[in-house]
């Protein structure tokens, strides 16, 4: 079998353009809202907002690769970053770097993307691993870099990408290309477009040793954020994690030919889906700022602890609602605390409640957000 890159028409890719126009139309319209709604947020809700993304993508964007941080670490970093938090409290290396990684896509988001860009980047993801042998540079094994799966004995390919002999020349190309495809470039895509191609191209680069992915889909978003000028904010990577296999199984399909309009409707109706769950994230977000200001000072220590942990599950909230079995387990408590407490909060309007007896469940309730709609234009 021939991968893409060793055939003779590699990195020239193939798509119709006819295929994806309806996609990047509604692309730069939901763009458009989204810039709405966040221009008119006031500065502390934009923060918290611009934080809570963020937070979110850093977690989904690790745990596609399998590595499961701590959001409280992630945050905390984070916030460090924007210049919200002074403690000096010991963040753990990879909660630190992938976090350094996100402030740094989100504050250079109209950079070029440079092999320096690229370089720090990887230092930042692979922070605190001993494990890998180079870091900050392109791999140098000369061992194939292949994609497995299965039994040692029996492996299952599913890519394999160049040798590390030429890295320097395909990343050269690619940045060149990178840098040409992007507004104002001699070659430009829209947005949808150059944001798939570019993940596409990189992957099938599979430059570094470790962390190729996080960084794929980091270059995808600076496209997206160039598309509309200023950084994107949304749930690419919740959107993949929800639907993992679905993503490995279009990549995989894509890197056997370098005719991609199947990726790139794929990769496409993606970010829409990402947008979507952004949208939704947001509304939910001004509902629990707006929550808090309602409620400022008018929770015990166990309300406040519950209330905490139902905001915690995101928009979705628990499964079925929540119980009273979930409320002594949340903050060890008597049944009789606990059913004094959860009524307390029905009366005060901070809850509902659906039910009788064992079967009764209890929701947050949150006032909808407004949206203020707009239109981005290229």
């Amino acid at each position: 079998m021939q991968w893409n890159w060793q055939q003779p028409d590699w990195p020239n890719f193939r798509w119709s353009s006819d295929a994806l126009a309806a996609l990047e139309a509604r692309f730069l319209q939901q763009s458009g809202i989204m810039i709405g709604v966040v221009r008119h947020l006031g500065e502390d809700d934009r923060t918290n907002v611009v934080l809570d993304v963020m937070t979110d993508e850093a977690m989904k964007t690790s745990q596609i690769e399998g590595e499961l941080l701590n959001r409280d670490s992630v945050q905390s970093s984070l916030r460090r970053e924007f210049g919200l938090e002074t403690e000096q409290r010991r963040i753990p290396p990879a909660e630190r770097g992938i976090a350094e990684m996100m402030m740094a896509l989100y504050r250079g988001f109209a950079d070029p993307l440079t092999e320096e860009i690229l370089s720090d980047w990887h230092r930042m993801v692979l922070s605190g691993r001993n494990d890998v042998e180079v870091v900050g540079r392109y791999r140098e094994h000369e061992d194939a870099m292949q994609v497995v799966s299965g039994p040692l004995h029996k492996p299952n390919v599913h890519f394999e990408a160049p040798p590390s002999h030429i890295m320097s020349q395909e990343m050269g190309r690619f940045l060149d290309w990178f840098a040409a495809t992007g507004p104002g470039g001699k070659a430009p895509l829209p947005g949808l477009t150059r944001s798939g191609l570019a993940h596409l191209y990189f992957v099938s680069i599979h430059p570094f040793e470790d962390g190729n992915g996080r960084i794929g889909r980091a270059i995808s978003e600076k496209a997206l954020s160039q598309a509309i000028g200023q950084p994107s904010l949304i749930a690419l990577s919740q959107t993949i994690q929800r639907k993992r296999s679905a993503y490995y199984d279009a990549l995989e399909a894509a890197n056997k030919a370098n005719e991609v309009t199947d990726w790139l409707a794929y990769f496409a109706q993606t970010v829409l889906d990402a947008q979507s769950q952004s949208l939704t994230l947001i509304d939910f977000l001004l509902e629990k700022t707006r929550f808090h200001d309602r409620f400022r000072g008018r929770f015990n220590p166990r309300q406040e602890k519950v209330v905490t942990r139902m905001f915690r599950e995101g928009p979705s909230g628990f499964t079925g609602g929540l119980s009273a079995a979930n409320y002594i387990t949340i903050t060890d408590t008597s049944r009789a605390t606990a059913t004094r407490d959860l009524q307390e909060l029905v009366a005060l309007g901070a809850m509902g409640q659906t039910g009788t007896l064992r079967s009764t469940r209890y929701h947050l309730i949150l006032e909808p957000a407004d949206r203020r709609e707009g239109q981005v234009s290229r």
